[in-house]
């Protein structure tokens, strides 16, 4: 389509229809307007492998090689066929965009998400990532150069402000993300982070290199909760806020248009490139129709056999003293296989990057299976560094109700009453699916939609959910220990291999004394003069605070709430034990960290 086309269905809109579409509809999709043929887009992590709009047992995804490993072929033409395999994967599932791949650089192995990138060389990252994009782009789906810029540290990734001089700026930190816009990538995710002194989403940096010096035309799009202002974040060249329907723009920026302080040609400028890219991804009616729709899950044996070229090209002998290597199966009698990761496979390093895969052959069972016959196998697991309790699944879990393998999911509500429940394959549980049995309700914080599914404001709508206090219950015989799953109403909901028993957690209170959904106590109300007001329950979680005026009534806040005066909240990357990312009460506040102690810039202070 031309800018004309585009500019005469952007005349069709009024603001607040414009700015409507610059904020997320949920989680993972964007805004659609029946009116000018916009169809909503979903994205999709990740960087190795496909995830939808949820990841399970009951929605597996093809599992790439690690970034890392991907690098090491220094194969740009496999990298580009893997590319096609996202793209691929990515229609099955219904995805327009994914947020893929992650070009930031190794400074330190440390790095807690360094296996989502490629490599330290920004020249090495720079080929390699350029290939994935015009590997994924082929197939008709967007890819999503993140994290601009300097987003290289876990460690208070979401605060950190990194200093670094011009030269060095240019020359690693966005070199790689200049050859993917040279490569054509349609999508730009701006960071968390800050650089010399700004946050990512407003920083002059989207505007100058980005868009004007490469010429960039996509989408700059936030990393999920990243944009923080109306203002600031709109005139510096911010297009799209995820995740919706809530958010900082809205009627606030309507407003701002409105008071001259963003001019709304800034505003046609950013649903200008989202027509764009609905075109190409073929989510606008007046594209060509020449993208592949959805579809079921096929033959997955040519992309396993991709897989296999792609594993063994990333695979790297460091060392093969006195020639050990291959092994001569004829020589072999008995060979021992040592550590507790033998037997339990981790799928890459979680996060953003988690899936889950189709299927699992853990380094035990492969080496047991080319060598049945041959030799003897011995595994001992040795030392186990983790006491987290062992995931839950089909061999060592059963339903109590029906005794089949696997685990009992119970969905409760604030009060303790169950709202929905079902049988699963894995205790896993990272993405609620819909569940149209459950009665709605409205999430405080954003108001119902009202006619033909909008709202007033635009922006501020929450989707109906089951309950606004809903939970997962997944429980195990044991309780008091923190790591521990949490239970739901004093019964299991899911017990090791064996005879059902009761649970020994106590008893469940009546609704009127019970504590927030999903822990075992209650913080008391602090005598005057008292120091702390935390959980005087030994080995429980502390009860939830209460929510922050605005914000949804559910113990599981989108993003980190600012920092006050007296108190500090720090979220940790990814889900832990229970399922949730883990909310830590902290001290006084502190001035935030200048850089991370994994990850220094050359003048990072």
């Amino acid at each position: 389509m031309s800018i004309d086309e585009f500019d005469r269905l952007v005349e069709k809109l009024d603001l607040e229809g414009k700015v409507r579409l610059l904020t997320g509809a949920t989680v993972w999709s964007t805004h659609a307007e029946p009116d000018i043929g916009l169809r909503s887009m979903i994205t999709s992590d990740g960087p190795v492998g496909v995830r939808g709009e949820g990841w399970d047992e009951r929605n597996p995804s093809l599992t790439l090689p690690s970034a890392t490993a991907l690098a090491a072929t220094w194969d740009e033409d496999l990298v580009g066929l893997l590319g096609g395999l996202l793209a691929a994967e990515a229609r099955r599932k219904g995805v327009h965009v994914l947020l893929a791949p992650t070009l930031n650089l190794h400074r330190s192995p440390l790095g807690g998400r360094h296996f989502e990138c490629y490599s330290e060389d920004p020249l090495l990252t720079g080929r390699i990532g350029a290939a994935c994009v015009r590997g994924i782009q082929a197939g008709g789906v967007a890819a999503t150069a993140k994290h601009y810029v300097a987003n290289d540290s876990e460690t208070e990734r979401l605060t950190l402000d990194a200093h670094v001089d011009e030269q060095t700026l240019r020359e690693l930190y966005l070199a790689p993300f200049e050859a993917a816009v040279e490569a054509g990538v349609w999508a730009v995710m701006s960071a968390y982070n800050g650089v010399n002194g700004t946050t990512m989403s407003e920083s002059p940096l989207l505007a100058d290199p980005l868009k004007a010096a490469w010429r960039f035309d996509g989408v700059v799009v936030s990393d999920w909760g990243g944009v923080r202002s109306a203002g600031p974040a709109a005139r510096a060249a911010q297009d799209l806020a995820m995740p919706g329907p809530c958010g900082p723009w809205g009627e606030t920026l309507v407003a701002a248009v409105r008071a001259g302080e963003v001019p709304e040609a800034a505003i046609d400028d950013k649903v200008r490139r989202l027509l764009r890219l609905a075109s190409r991804v073929g989510a606008l009616d007046l594209a060509p129709a020449v993208l592949p729709e959805p579809t079921g899950p096929g033959d997955h044996g040519p992309a396993r056999a991709l897989l296999r070229r792609a594993v063994a090209a990333s695979t790297v002998l460091l060392r093969n003293e006195d020639a050990l290597l291959p092994l001569d199966p004829s020589r072999l009698r008995r060979v021992a296989v040592l550590g507790p990761n033998a037997a339990a496979v981790r799928i890459q390093g979680g996060g953003s990057a988690g899936v889950y895969p189709l299927s699992v052959v853990s380094p035990l069972d492969g080496i047991r299976d080319a060598l049945s016959g041959i030799a003897e196998v011995v595994h001992s697991p040795g030392a186990h560094l983790d006491d987290r309790p062992t995931p839950l699944g089909t061999d060592n879990a059963r339903n109590p109700l029906t005794g089949e393998p696997g685990v009992l999911i119970r969905l409760l509500d604030a009060a303790g009453a169950e709202v929905h429940a079902e049988h699963r394959l894995t205790g896993r549980i990272l993405e609620p699916a819909r569940i149209d049995s459950a009665a709605p309700s409205p999430v405080a914080g954003c108001p119902p939609p009202g006619p033909a599914g909008r709202s007033s404001p635009p922006s501020r709508r929450m989707g109906r959910l089951p309950t606004p206090r809903a939970w997962t219950s997944v429980t195990v015989p044991g309780c008091g220990s923190p790591r521990r799953p949490r239970t739901g109403s004093g019964t299991d909901s899911a017990t090791r291999p064996g005879p059902t028993r009761a649970s020994p957690c106590p008893k469940t209170p009546p609704p009127a004394a019970r504590p927030p959904s999903g822990y075992g106590c209650a913080t008391p109300a602090s005598a005057p003069g008292a120091k702390s007001s935390r959980s005087t329950c030994p080995g429980r979680r502390p009860a939830w605070p209460a929510p922050r005026a605005g914000w949804p009534a559910t113990p599981w806040p989108t993003r980190v709430p600012a920092r006050s005066s007296t108190s500090r909240w720090t979220s940790r990357h990814g889900p832990s034990s229970t399922g949730r990312p883990s909310i830590t009460p902290g001290g006084p506040r502190r001035a935030p960290s200048r850089c991370s102690p994994d990850a220094r810039p050359p003048t990072c202070r």
